[in-house]
């Protein structure tokens, strides 16, 4: 299969324009123009603006995983300097590429020397409804102050003592079209959650290597060329705890998956 050429058959995501699902198609050969429009970050939106830069990224991972130069630009249109600062650092420390341009989307195309080929937006971006391109929308993204710290995506990781990589688990729990309402004690499952998978992939890792089951690498390639994070999840609960599929399978499930989670969830092996 040639990936590039074959992509609208691998990443099919829904298009807010429209309400239907859309093959993406780059217009470059073999290069993904992805434009993140990030909602004004005021107060509690900047963990909004924090969770469509965590979309691109995803989406930009699953791209490359078949192939593709993906190049992204950021619009934090109306955010002050020290906003878009505080949002750039938390990015870095969730995981996320940095952009390879920082522009409003009408400049994108010139800034990153390709076409853009799909929109992500939060909500109020304001995205022209000339541009080409398939719309993926993000849900808004709220975090509980009681169990946070603080309701902004900086002040959020500012005071987090604990592995930021918890809250990008958080975030990919929810489907990202919908609204994500963390609440206080969310981080801390999350963080539960990859402390325990962190260790069985360290177990797994000891095992001879295993090829992932046909019908089970099957559905993990739907889940992601949907963006469908919560999918993906569940199989990788599921797995973790099914004792007929052997040890070097599952560790070679949840490494392909966090390819694209972005997790660390090998983090352990050869501890």
């Amino acid at each position: 299969m040639a990936a590039a050429d074959s992509l609208a058959d691998v990443l099919r995501l829904i298009d807010a324009r429209t309400g239907s699902r859309a093959g993406i198609r780059p217009a470059r050969r073999g290069v993904l123009g992805v434009c993140a429009h990030a909602p004004q970050a005021t107060g509690g939106t900047d963990i909004t603006a924090l969770r469509v830069l965590l979309t691109a990224d995803l989406l930009a991972r699953a791209a490359e995983l078949q192939g593709l130069q993906v190049l992204t630009a950021v619009d934090l249109t109306g955010s002050s300097p020290a906003q878009a600062a505080a949002i750039e650092a938390d990015a870095g420390a969730l995981g996320i590429h940095p952009p390879a341009a920082r522009a409003s989307c009408h400049d994108a195309p010139s800034s990153l020397d390709s076409p853009v080929d799909v929109h992500v937006a939060g909500p109020g971006a304001q995205v022209d409804p000339g541009q080409d391109g398939p719309l993926v929308s993000v849900g808004a993204a709220q975090l509980d102050r009681a169990g946070s710290g603080g309701g902004a995506g900086g002040a959020v990781l500012a005071g987090h003592r604990g592995d930021p990589l918890a809250l990008r688990l958080a975030l990919v729990s929810y489907p990202a079209g919908q609204p994500a309402i963390l609440a206080g004690g969310e981080l801390v499952h999350a963080a539960e959650r990859l402390t325990y998978w962190r260790e069985r992939v360290a177990q797994w890792a000891e095992s001879p290597s295993g090829p992932v089951p046909a019908t089970l690498a099957e559905t993990v390639r739907t889940a992601f060329g949907a963006l469908d994070t919560v999918l993906a999840l569940a199989v990788l609960s599921g797995l973790s705890a099914d004792e007929t599929v052997p040890a070097g399978a599952k560790f070679e499930t949840f490494v392909y998956a966090d390819r694209i989670l972005g997790l660390d969830l090998a983090r352990d092996v050869g501890r």
